[in-house]
């Protein structure tokens, strides 16, 4: 099955040019019309965003059928959060709480998706939409939590699996616990000097400098492409960059294994 899915770190739909205008972000997915996206600080209630429900907001206007919230801070007033939009059914979700300390709440939610085939028989796609902290030392923390979570452990190595957010990781210090610790590829990464991965650079917006949104994927899957978008509204709709991927997931009884970037 080939689909899309995309990465966006939304800043509560507040521009660089500090106006709210949800209208971007939707203008922005609808162009790229992508199958699963993954949001981060989605507002609930808050009087910044009108006190509106992004998560409904966005998934009403992109019409897509599916979508699931985790709020990992409470406000005075409203909530924000992580927010999953799906074609697919979601056939369970749950927000892992990674908070570390006295640092800012941090979450990833799970869920999983329910492919359809034609007439055939449906395939999970387990999917974590992440948004980690601001310290390395915080990072490190949140990812040995998530690593040990039961929705993870649980996971066969052959099961399709993405996890995906603003992962804030500068230097890409956490690249080798996804990839040689848990056996996930980086879907964002380049090749740069002397065949050397070189990760995406998604920040800010307007002159990106940093690579802090980020795909790992595991299991049978096949990455076609990944691309960030070069509309001109990208560069003020967020202070991130939406970052897109074309996938293929191959059926779960084959046992050809996925191939890298092609």
């Amino acid at each position: 099955m080939k689909l899309r899915v995309a990465t966006y770190n939304i800043h509560r739909a507040i521009g660089l040019d500090r106006r709210f205008r949800p209208q971007r972000i939707v203008d922005l997915l609808a162009a790229h019309d992508p199958d699963i996206a993954l949001l981060q600080e989605v507002d609930d209630g808050v009087p910044r965003s009108r006190r509106l429900d992004l998560a409904r907001e966005l998934a009403d206007a992109l019409s897509f059928s599916h979508w699931a919230v985790g709020h990992n801070h409470v406000l005075r007033q409203g909530r924000y959060g992580n927010a999953t939009l799906s074609r697919f059914p979601i056939r369970r979700e749950r927000n892992i709480d990674l908070t570390i300390g006295r640092f800012r709440k941090r979450g990833c939610q799970h869920t999983t998706l329910e492919l359809a085939r034609g007439d055939g028989p449906t395939q999970s796609f387990e999917v974590f939409n992440l948004h980690l902290g601001l310290s390395a030392w915080e990072r490190r923390r949140q990812t040995r939590l998530l690593a040990a979570s039961p929705e993870i452990t649980q996971l066969q190595p052959s099961v399709p699996c993405m996890v995906g957010g603003d992962f804030n990781d500068w230097r890409s210090q956490l690249r080798s616990f996804f990839v040689a610790g848990l056996g996930f590829r980086c879907a964002t990464d380049r090749k740069g000097p002397e065949g050397q991965p070189r990760a995406m650079r998604t920040f800010p917006s307007f002159a990106p400098r940093g690579p802090l949104d980020r795909l790992y994927l595991r299991g049978p899957i096949t990455i076609h492409r990944v691309f960030r978008s070069r509309h001109r509204v990208a560069q003020v709709a967020s202070d991130h960059l939406p970052v897109f991927a074309d996938l293929e997931i191959q059926d779960e009884n084959r046992d050809s294994e996925a191939s890298g970037i092609s």
